[in-house]
């Protein structure tokens, strides 16, 4: 056997899905077998290996024991002359695989091999090739001086920024994402250590090869397209603090005592400052949007009232009476916006005037209960609702031109989108994208066939170029059935300067995966209609729990001679009131069902609907399922309605 191909998979199916596709396609010219190692993955990533792909080797674990423990289990039962280690968040051309082998067969001394890495978009991902991360290369790293001087051959070694990236050259390090091993190799010096859980046994295992005596290549003669982030969030902190820690397994296993000194301390230094800025960072993008509402409400109230004393004949305040007042009424309004939506991002304008809408609304019945000192002028409020009306909305669209993803506004514009494939799967997709985003407008079908004569199609794929210059294509979606991985790729490196954004179409078109950037988690179309999960219904719902919930714990009194076990009921809103649990869930023995997104525990089900019927395990699933597909918050009112007597039941 020429070549043993290794995926380690935690819960990305559908990425999954279409790496084994393409990997499948490249085998036919190279003699291969594939593993899937699963490391107790929850999405059904197994079962979809097991219908769709019977031929591959699966390895299911029943605990996620790491990457380099999953690799190895697959290394010890293959066959090959060659090892890859390949990310299931990867697309490789049909060439791949031959091109790899045949280039480590004339070349002896190579003891592994990486490739040529792009993202989503086109873009080359530096990490393709690395330097070692000795602590004068992590301190350049760390504090930004590679970034600054990339063409040093100083400063820029952490991903060798200074060799050309077109260039076959030898490196240091190569990444796990996707690097081919000799097995006689692995052989000698050993197979991945275990101690490195994710993160740094790429760099180990490079190192230890080059310490016997072989040297890795960076081949970029071949390009596979890496998503990069789809089983962890590259940019989070908590990503941040174990590869660095990895780096310091790493430095403790090889350097000596003094530089693992020097290194652990740079180490930990850039894990205290990263992780310190990223909460700053994190807490200041949720926390800024809201402050610049309350000045411009504040603000609008005193200026409000200011005018209103010159003008209105007997009115006078007093700022120290009122200065609290007038923080309530924009704490109020505030709040108004959280529940409405205001703080989603992007935004949507018609949730920001909703806000403002339930907000005066709540300030009015504030107003209504306070004594009558304090009850200046409804008058003001309605000139202050009028405030924020025009202002709050101007001030977030001139935040939006800043270009900053926090402050962004879902624009009246549509993403032009140009789908090719065949014509039946080009309409499938359309279903598909106006069930996830309607503002997705597809402007163009474009013939994957030399062949024009269609009317159905604006043109064929030779004349892609000129399609997108013409009809402003914002994103392309092409159809995995018609194309090879290669010409997706080169098309992505071709156009990679327009600014696309580009989408695969699984094979049986029920999903559509991207991705838009190396530091997010790659983006997902799919046959999701209404999901539970989506940020608006799970707002709507954990609205629905808390006022539900508040108005059961001011009536308790009155509730208390209608249900059974008070104790447990007071138990039960309490919980629902601090977001423990829901009013509604999935049925108890089918929460951990992994066809089904993870909600809160609940009270109540929607087998509540169905007191008298005999319901079987399977129609009890199928309830579940569409449930949290096609999720409305009046099915969580009637269930409710219907159940609240129960409530200490459960």
């Amino acid at each position: 056997m020429k070549l043993s191909v290794i995926i380690v998979n935690y819960n990305v199916k559908h990425f999954l899905e279409q790496c084994l596709i393409s990997v499948l396609r490249a085998a036919r010219h190279c003699e291969t077998e594939i593993f899937v190692v699963d490391n107790d993955s929850v999405d059904g990533s197994c079962l979809m290996v097991k219908e769709k792909f019977p031929t591959i080797k699966l390895i299911e674990n029943k605990k996620n024991y790491g990457f380099s423990y999953a690799n190895n289990q697959a290394i010890r039962q293959s066959i090959g002359e060659y090892i890859l280690l390949l990310n299931p968040d990867t697309i490789i051309e049909e060439k791949t695989l031959k091109l790899i082998t045949d280039f480590m067969d004339n070349m002896p001394d190579a003891g592994a091999l990486g490739v040529k890495m792009i993202d989503g978009k086109g873009k080359f991902l530096p990490e393709s090739k690395r330097g070692l991360p000795t602590p004068d290369v992590a301190f350049y790293k760390i504090f930004g001086l590679s970034k600054i001087f990339p063409k040093s051959k100083k400063f820029g070694q952490y991903h060798l920024t200074y060799l050309d990236n077109s260039e076959i050259n030898k490196v240091s390090v190569l990444s796990g994402a996707c690097m081919l091993v000799r097995k006689s190799v692995l052989d000698k010096i050993g197979l991945l250590d275990e101690t490195f859980f994710m993160y740094g046994e790429d760099i180990d295992l490079s190192y230890r090869i080059t310490l016997a005596g072989n040297n890795n290549y960076y081949f970029p003669d071949t390009t596979i397209i890496h998503y990069k982030g789809e089983s962890t969030k590259k940019a989070s902190a908590n990503y941040v603090i174990v590869f660095y820690k990895a780096m310091i397994i790493f430095a403790k296993k090889h350097f000596t005592s003094q530089r693992v000194r020097l290194f652990s301390f740079l180490i930990n230094l850039a894990i205290y400052l990263v992780a310190t800025l990223s909460i700053l960072y994190r807490f200041a993008k949720k926390i800024v949007t809201p402050i610049i509402d309350f000045i411009i409400i504040f603000s609008g109230l005193l200026i409000i009232t200011n005018i209103y004393e010159h003008y209105a004949l007997g009115f006078q305040f007093k700022l120290e009476k009122i200065i609290l007042l007038y923080i309530i009424y924009s704490l109020i309004w505030i709040l108004s916006f959280i529940f409405s939506g205001a703080y989603d991002k992007p935004l949507k304008i018609s949730n920001l005037f909703k806000g403002i809408g339930f907000g005066t609304l709540f300030v009015l019945i504030f107003f209504a209960l306070l004594p009558a000192d304090l009850r200046f002028s409804r008058f003001i409020i309605f000139l202050a609702t009028t405030w924020n009306l025009l202002l709050i909305p101007l001030i977030r669209f001139l935040l939006h031109f800043t270009g900053r993803n926090t402050f962004k506004v879902v624009l009246p514009s549509e993403k032009r989108v140009a789908i090719v494939g065949q014509k039946e799967e080009c309409l499938n997709l359309v279903k598909i994208l106006n069930n996830n985003n309607p503002k997705i407008k597809v402007t163009a079908f474009v013939n994957p066939l030399l062949d024009e004569d269609n009317n159905f199609f604006i043109g064929s794929f030779d004349k892609l170029e000129e399609i997108v210059s013409i009809n402003k294509i914002d994103e392309i979606i092409f159809s995995i059935n018609n194309f090879s991985t290669q010409q997706i790729i080169n098309t992505m490196l071709n156009l990679q300067n327009k600014n696309i954004d580009y989408k695969i179409a699984s094979a049986d078109g029920f999903s559509v995966i991207g991705s838009n950037s190396i530091n997010r988690s790659g983006e997902l179309y799919n046959i999701n209609i209404n999901s539970i999960t989506n940020t608006e219904n799970k707002r709507k719902k954990r609205t629905l729990d808390f006022i539900t919930s508040l108005i059961f714990i001011l009536f308790f009194p009155i509730l208390v001679f209608f249900v059974k076990n008070k104790y447990k009921m007071l138990i039960n809103l309490f919980s629902v009131l601090i977001a423990k649990k829901t009013f509604v869930g999935y049925s108890v023995d089918k929460n951990e069902n992994v066809f089904l997104p993870k909600i809160k525990k609940g009270i109540f089900s929607p087998l509540n609907l169905y007191n008298n019927e005999k319901i079987t395990s399977d129609i009890e699933q199928h309830i579940n399922v569409l449930y949290a597909k096609d999720y409305k918050i009046l099915t969580d009112i009637t269930i409710i309605w219907k159940s609240w007597q129960m409530i200490g039941k459960y």
